[in-house]
């Protein structure tokens, strides 16, 4: 699902990464619970997430201010998670910082074929 964001400026996260072969189940409980997380921080805007069969993936989430990017990164339970990540779930990952400038939205009418 795409996510809805405010007219810019905001900031984009980028987390790019390559998967392990390990610990599916628990991969895909830390990333709900991570979503679910981050939604309840303050200047969260939403979040767009995709995963290829080869376990390339790449996430964005998107927050009002860096300030908000920053304090996400440091809440204790995604620490954790973070680091469990590294020990098990991920190759290779990298993360890029953003702001978002421009902005340009469409869909297709729901009426249309």
């Amino acid at each position: 699902m795409l996510a809805q964001t405010p007219e810019p400026p905001y900031v984009a996260v980028i987390f790019s990464s390559h998967r392990t072969d390990v610990d599916h189940d628990g991969y895909t409980a830390a990333a709900s619970r991570m979503d679910e997380l981050a939604a309840q921080q303050a200047g969260y805007l939403g979040v767009e997430s995709a995963r290829s069969p080869d376990g390339f993936g790449i996430t964005v989430s998107y927050w009002e201010t860096e300030a908000d990017a920053i304090a996400w990164r440091a809440v204790a339970e995604h620490a954790a998670i973070q680091r469990i990540g590294r020990e098990r779930w991920y190759a290779a990952y990298r993360v890029r910082v953003a702001v978002v400038h421009r902005g340009v939205a469409w869909q297709r009418d729901r009426n249309e074929g």
